[in-house]
C-alpha cells in the first residue's frame, strides 16, 4: 500500500510538471526583474557570509536578510540607469531625425489682404 501512495505520488508529480511545461512553452515568459535578481543573489550571499560569521542559522538570516535588501537596492539602481540610458538614446535619435517625430503636419497658411 506505501509503495502505491508514493508511485501515485510520484506520477502527479510527473503529470503536472509536464503539463506546466507545455503550456509555458505557448506563453511568452516575461523573466524576472532586475530588483528580483539583485534581491536574490544579494539573499544568498548575505545568508552564506552570515552563517559562516555567525556560526548559526541567525546569522546566516539577518545576513540574507540584509544582503537581499542591498541586492534590492543595486537592481533598482541598475534598472534606473539603464532606463535613463535607452530615455537619453532616444532623445538624441529624435534631435538628430527631426522630420520623423513631428507632432503637426507642415501646411501653408494663406492670408487674405483687403484692398480698399
Amino acid at each position: 500500500m506505501k509503495k502505491l501512495i508514493i508511485f501515485t505520488c510520484l506520477f502527479f508529480v510527473f503529470l503536472l510538471t509536464f503539463v506546466s511545461n507545455i503550456q509555458a512553452q505557448t506563453t511568452k515568459k516575461k523573466g524576472i526583474s532586475d530588483q528580483g535578481k539583485g534581491a536574490i543573489i544579494g539573499g544568498a550571499g548575505g545568508a552564506v557570509v552570515g552563517g559562516l560569521v555567525g556560526h548559526n542559522v541567525g546569522g546566516a538570516l539577518i545576513g540574507g536578510a540584509i544582503g537581499a535588501g542591498g541586492g534590492y537596492i543595486i537592481g533598482n539602481e541598475t534598472r534606473r540607469a539603464r532606463e535613463k540610458k535607452e530615455r537619453a538614446r532616444r532623445i538624441a535619435w529624435r534631435r538628430a531625425h527631426p522630420r520623423h517625430h513631428r507632432p503637426y503636419t507642415k501646411t501653408t497658411t494663406v492670408t487674405t489682404v483687403k484692398y480698399q
